[in-house]
């Protein structure tokens, strides 16, 4: 009997080990490895960091992972630099610099960061209330984190939650994650600290 009670927590032990899930790093701190770029628009690596910058073409820009992800928690840290408008698709796929997909949205303060958009779409479908935009640092490291399992959506900005979403066309599909140049340059944003679980 001693012994049979003794391999009950070893089997749970092995259970859990084997069914944890482990976090992928997105981006190495050397190049672009893993990402493709679309557009014409600037992305590179400086100290450490991934930097996205409007080119001299001023149009949308898209650094887009190799893999498609369906069900994940995203995790990764931005500063805004001049204008922050930027985004983290997912679910997406890019033509040129036309993509299609969910955007979680980064933007300067009282323009929705955290929300979800649907491009060339149904716009908006998820808009965080006006007070926590609070949760917005401008000009500092701000951690964003995104889950998608099924047809739901969170999102959290610096702890915070910010929009829970449940909607049945993003439980349908799959694709790559992408991080956005929004057009009409002057557009800098550093990222750091990207990793993706799946669910």
């Amino acid at each position: 009997m001693q012994k049979i009670l003794l391999a009950v927590p070893l089997l749970i032990m092995v259970s859990v080990l084997t069914n944890a899930q482990t976090s992928e790093t997105l981006f190495n701190g050397r190049d672009l490895t893993g990402w493709t770029v679309n557009g014409t628009e600037k992305w590179y690596v400086q100290n450490g960091e991934l930097v996205c910058e409007s080119g001299p073409d001023k149009q949308y820009g898209y650094l887009t992972t190799k893999k498609e992800y369906k069900n994940f928690e995203l995790s990764l840290e931005f500063k805004q630099e001049s204008n922050g408008n930027s985004g983290v698709f997912f679910h997406s796929s890019v033509d040129g610099t036309t993509v299609s997909g969910w955007q979680a949205e980064i933007a300067p303060a009282g323009k929705n960061t955290g929300g979800i958009y649907e491009s060339y779409g149904r716009g908006w479908i998820a808009v965080p209330a006006p007070e926590k935009g609070k949760h917005l640092k401008e000009g500092q490291w701000n951690k964003l984190v995104v889950r998608v399992k099924g047809s739901e959506v969170k999102t959290w900005l610096n702890g915070h939650d910010m929009i829970t979403l449940d909607d049945a066309r993003i439980g349908e599909a799959t694709g790559s994650i992408a991080l956005q140049i929004h057009d009409g340059g002057g557009v800098k944003v550093r990222w750091r600290n990207l990793s993706v679980q799946e669910l």
